[in-house]
């Protein structure tokens, strides 16, 4: 699995798929630690956003539930070979078998962790996806246009409206204010909107499918910390500023505009969200390319 902060890296060639160049991307928003997770082995490529129950316990080496179910989750997709919905089941079940563990109550439902992702398996002429919770799989293609494969979800949408709305106080926090609202939201899970949690119910909202690579020149997948931020959280996201980013200078250039934005909104509210900034997890695959050096920064 492919956990260093390195955004970009080559891979060796493999006998699927000849000619291709991947960008990865993964950093550490303002929280303590970083609880996405980037996987990366052979023609296996998945981002995970892990969230933490809200009682925001921690587990052994100080490690928080999201980042745990994050890691479970990638950790299943690398250890095993079979179908992306099989292995994101099996990875249900080893959060929840983690879960029980911890002597975490599977009826205490804000306490329960979950984890996001977005997987694909690319092989020669088409790739496998599985997708749950807002974890994003972007493609673009060769005469310009691009898509987003499985269909979006916004959870906070109302949340971030209301924060919008209320008066800016220089102590209050958006979990300080709204607790009750994001306890409802979280308790959403499943319910109308899918995570791998544990619960049974997740696999019903597990998106799987194939897609032809014909007429595809790039793959993207990314976590919600390289979303644009926005002044409406009820607008609609700008996946053309975004890919306009992306064809400009890649990963690299999205990140800094979404940085840029964020660090001159300190106080989230021009742009509402939860913290300044948010973990990033991404892969960009391009197809066809021609390999260059690999370019590392620390």
């Amino acid at each position: 699995m492919y956990l260093s902060t390195e955004q970009f890296a080559l891979p060796r060639p493999y006998p699927v798929i000849p000619h291709y160049v991947v960008e990865t991307l993964l950093e550490k928003g303002s929280g303590e630690l970083n609880e996405d997770v980037l996987l990366r082995t052979d023609n296996l490529f998945g981002v995970f956003d892990g969230a933490t129950s809200l009682d925001k316990r921690r587990f052994a080496g100080g490690l928080t539930g999201g980042l745990l179910a994050a890691q479970i989750a990638a950790l299943t997709f690398q250890e095993e070979h079979a179908g992306l919905a099989h292995l994101a089941t099996r990875a249900n079940r080893r959060i929840r078998d983690t879960l029980l563990t911890e002597n975490v109550s599977m009826t205490e439902r804000h306490r329960l962790w979950s984890t996001s992702l977005a997987v694909i398996r690319l092989n020669a002429d088409r790739f496998e996806y599985c997708q749950t919770g807002d974890a994003l799989i972007l493609l673009i293609d060769n005469d310009g246009g691009f898509r987003i494969v499985t269909p979006e979800i916004d959870i906070d949408r109302e949340t971030l409206h209301l924060w919008k709305k209320l008066p800016a106080t220089q102590a209050a926090t958006i979990h300080d204010v709204l607790s009750d609202q994001i306890h409802r939201v979280r308790l959403q899970m499943n319910v109308s909107y899918g995570v791998l949690n544990g619960e049974p119910e997740a696999v019903n909202f597990l998106r799987h499918g194939y897609h032809e690579l014909a007429g595809v020149s790039d793959i993207l997948l990314f976590t919600d910390g390289l979303f644009l931020p926005r002044e409406n959280p009820f607008a609609c996201d700008d996946w053309h500023c975004l890919v306009d980013l992306y064809r400009v200078g890649g990963l690299q250039a999205v990140r800094n505009h979404v940085r840029r934005l964020q660090q001159e909104d300190p106080t989230c509210r021009k742009y509402p969200r939860f913290k300044q900034h948010d973990d990033i997890a991404a892969v960009a695959i391009r197809l066809h390319g021609r390999p260059q050096p690999t370019i590392a920064f620390s």
